[in-house]
């Protein structure tokens, strides 16, 4: 299932918000039926969003509901013909660009199909099965696990094992199915349904940035510290994926107005103009009404701006909040409890 916290390309819905606009355009009887067959943490995630649900406008039902039914047409024509079999298909009823975005959609559900039983299990219980394990094979299962899941299991791993882990989720890429289907059997006697592709997409830099956002600040620190003597670069790319310019909505007011401060007024222009509505408005609600107004006329003045330059823009109000971050003056929130000293 998608990240439930993540919104949508145009910052209107999450996914657990389109699954439960759909849940509620079946009626409760077939909505109950179909949460037979979704996990513990689906049902609350989508019940948390019926419950608070609010109007939508009829565009707004039907796209979704259009979008729910391609990715079931997808999945059908899938299921039945096989990717080459789909990819026609999708190609003629949809475009060539449509058909790739939804085969990409459905494969990667199909994909995260392997070690369901990983994502269900206690961290615990996790732990005891792979505490003993190499390392490769450690991070080849805590890139299929939840990140929460693979944060605990992190902090309590032997320390000369944790760098070793967190090296091999950042530096994978792709795993065989053969390798996959091999590591899963010896964990739980059954197979998973793997998707029919040549490699799957595992670990990787973004996973490990995830996995160590969820860590606390002794373990990121000792990680960071070994990681860096053994490979800078790679220790390097991990931190720049750890905080995200749309995370700043997630910063407290007086940490806005601090970094603010210190960002070019340019730069702050065109990260916000490559950004979503969220972002900029969070950001307008912490600065002076005359700031707010100058910001705003840079903001219009900007015309075709390139995203790479809106990338370099906001990596470097990151790099700002970062630094501040380490020397004190701002905190980010991050998982995992960090020592209070008196």
């Amino acid at each position: 299932m998608p990240d439930n916290k993540k919104k949508d390309s145009d910052g209107t819905l999450t996914a657990a918000q389109k699954s439960a606009l759909v849940l509620a355009s079946m009626g409760a009887e077939n909505a109950s039926a179909i949460y037979k067959h979704l996990s513990d943490e689906e049902v609350e995630a989508i019940s948390v969003e019926l419950a608070r649900m609010e109007y939508h406008p009829i565009e707004t039902v039907e796209t979704v509901l259009n979008e729910f039914y391609e990715l079931c047409l997808t999945q059908k024509v899938v299921a039945e013909g096989g990717l080459d079999y789909a990819r026609n298909v999708l190609e003629k009823a949809f475009g060539q660009e449509a058909a790739t975005n939804l085969l990409n959609r459905i494969t990667k559900q199909l994909e995260t199909k392997s070690f369901d039983f990983v994502r269900k299990a206690d961290y615990k219980n996790l732990l005891a099965i792979v505490q003993n394990e190499h390392p490769q094979t450690i991070a080849l299962i805590l890139s299929y696990a939840r990140t929460d899941q693979a944060s605990a299991i992190l902090s309590e791993l032997p320390k000369e094992k944790r760098v070793e882990v967190i090296e091999r989720i950042a530096c994978m890429d792709r795993a065989s199915p053969e390798v996959v289907k091999a590591i899963e059997g010896s964990l739980e006697k059954k197979f998973a349904t793997l998707a029919t592709m040549d490699s799957m997409e595992v670990g990787g830099i973004n996973y490990a940035a995830e996995i160590m956002n969820n860590v606390d600040r002794a373990t990121e620190k000792y990680i960071f510290d070994e990681l860096s003597a053994r490979n800078q670069k790679l220790a390097d790319l991990i931190k720049q994926k750890m905080f995200v310019f749309e995370d700043i909505v997630n910063l407290d007011s007086k940490d806005i107005q601090e970094f603010v401060k210190q960002v070019d007024s340019k730069d702050l222009a065109v990260a916000i103009k490559g950004s979503t509505q969220e972002v900029a408005e969070c950001i307008f609600a912490n600065i002076s009404s005359r700031a707010r107004e100058n910001l705003q006329a840079d903001i219009e003045y900007l015309h075709n701006v390139r995203m790479r330059d809106v990338d370099e823009a906001q990596q470097r109000i990151v790099g700002i909040i970062r630094r501040l971050e380490q020397d004190g003056v701002i905190t980010i929130s991050r998982g995992g409890s960090d020592e209070i000293i008196a």
